[in-house]
């Protein structure tokens, strides 16, 4: 993750007795050595099977992959990935006969197939860290689910809900977003290898083999497409789904921060490593972890939008979209995941302050509208035009809605039935009613629209969310389950080889 200098002093300060770290965790080394010893291993036992190569050839060359492999695992090795540094060590140990391994292979789909790799392996590593991040989000859905909080439209309080039913739009967009990311896996879980440089070439390889071998669900089918156009479109599409990612959590991070500028917030991270003071102000705690995630998920749309800018006005073929740029990409989208979950473990709801605010403001007259409609058969337009000059009366007297006096409520829907010819209006509520319909949580419990902050929508769902959620887990088990059983095939055919 690339992070401005004071940016990083701050999280090195902040975070480092927190839960969130923001290195990566600990992983194999697989870099484009690794893959390119792969590759080479399934490439042995392909020629072989194929008849490209004589088997005791293939031993030969079998036993020097391993030694290449093992040379670049020690310490302070050197672990080449362009093929051409690669096969001299290759040949020092099998001779120049190695390199009939490489039968009808190019480095232009070793290039294509080592991208996808790795970002098939990045892509699961989101999926990982946003189920996590998502996890923590409906939970504290739902330990929100009746906790009453304003919400705003134009910036401007508007109505108000539940922080359950809040949390859980962004809930959906995550959700829709781990939907995207695994029907772009079905797109670039496809093999290149074989293609050669783009029209594969006159030695029988079998590229549905080396699928196989190397944990692809198929093979990219045209050899041309496979290597110099889908390279562009296939990376693009998870860095632009990346992007998606961030631009929901930065909406999300800088709906908390707007809290900071009150003066009693409903809606703080609690103080520890999270945040930090200032070096002048003694009153201030400064809310770090927002910071940083707002510049990651910043980051996140740079680097697509990088990606895009590099992909962009160049021919097919050239190395332009070939670069690493769209796994930085990924790799900074699961960062931004994580530091969303250690928000999550942070951040403390003021349910009393919430239901304060929203009790402040007007914000429940469109169901005082909708009773006199309902419960009165008032036409929807008198009774919003009566609302809306109940609010212009309050404000000016500066009260709150519940602090109106019965009579003055009455006094006012006679003059707005007047703008509409009607002599004598009198409001057709009780008291207890009028002020009923002005309640936030009888506004809430009161809505019937499917997808509505009313308790039994918000139940369902939370099951919904949670149901979607195993399922994506469940899914990105299920396929690290098949690359790990593709790499036991791959070992055992390599090992029988070598044997």
């Amino acid at each position: 993750m690339r992070m401005a200098p004071i940016a990083m002093m701050l999280v090195a300060a902040c975070f480092s007795s927190s839960g969130w770290s923001q290195s990566k965790s600990s992983k194999p080394n697989h870099d484009n050595f690794y893959w390119l010893g792969e590759f080479n291993k399934a490439s042995t036992v392909m020629v072989v099977e194929q008849g490209i190569v004589p088997r005791a050839l293939g031993m030969k060359i079998a036993d020097g992959v391993t030694r290449v492999i093992e040379d670049g695992d020690k310490p302070g090795a050197k672990r080449p990935g362009d093929y051409l540094l690669y096969e001299p060590l290759l040949i020092a140990y099998a001779g120049p006969d190695a390199t009939r391994m490489h039968s009808g292979r190019s480095r232009q789909d070793i290039l294509s197939t080592t991208r996808r790799v790795m970002l098939r392996e990045r892509t699961l590593d989101l999926l990982d860290s946003m189920a996590t991040a998502r996890e923590k989000l409906i939970a504290m859905a739902a330990k929100h689910a009746d906790t009453i909080v304003p919400a705003y439209t134009n910036g401007v309080q508007a109505q108000p809900t539940t922080y359950g039913h809040y949390l859980l739009a962004f809930a959906a967009a995550f959700d829709r977003d781990a939907e995207r990311l695994r029907q772009a896996y079905a797109r670039l879980n496809l093999s290149p290898l074989g293609a050669a440089a783009l029209g594969t070439s006159s030695f029988p390889v079998n590229r549905p083999r080396l699928a196989d071998l190397l944990g692809f669900d198929g093979v990219a089918d045209n050899s041309y497409d496979a290597n110099q156009v889908a390279t562009m479109d296939v990376a693009g599409e998870l860095a632009d789904i990346a992007s998606l990612c961030a631009l929901t959590t930065g909406s999300f991070v800088e709906d908390i921060h707007t809290q900071y500028h009150q003066t009693d917030p409903w809606l703080l991270i609690q103080t520890g490593d999270l945040t930090h003071p200032s070096s002048i102000m003694p009153q201030k705690r400064n809310p770090t972890i927002l910071n940083t995630l707002r510049l990651q998920a910043s980051t996140v749309v740079g680097d697509a939008t990088t990606y895009a800018f590099q992909s962009h006005n160049v021919t097919p073929g050239m190395p332009d979209y070939k670069r690493e740029q769209s796994q930085m990409t990924l790799d900074d989208a699961s960062d931004m995941f994580r530091q969303l979950s250690a928000l999550f473990d942070n951040l403390v709801v003021f349910p009393e302050r919430a239901l304060a605010e929203v009790n402040a403001e007007y914000s429940t007259t469109t169901e005082l509208a909708d009773v006199l409609q309902r419960e009165a058969d008032v036409p929807f337009r008198i009774g919003h035009h009566f609302a809306s000059e109940l609010v212009d009366f309050g404000r000016k007297m500066k009260l709150k809605p519940m602090e109106i006096p019965y009579a003055d409520a009455v006094r006012v829907y006679g003059e707005a039935g007047k703008k509409f010819g009607l002599a004598d209006a009198k409001l057709p509520l009780t008291e207890a009613r009028f002020r009923a319909s002005l309640s936030p949580e009888g506004m809430v419990n009161a809505s019937k629209g499917m997808g509505g902050p009313q308790p039994a929508e918000v139940q369902r769902m939370l099951e919904v969310e949670k149901t979607r959620l195993a399922e994506d887990q469940t899914w990105a088990r299920e396929q690290r389950a098949k690359l790990a059983q593709a790499q036991a095939r791959l070992d055992q055919a390599f090992r029988q080889l070598m044997n």
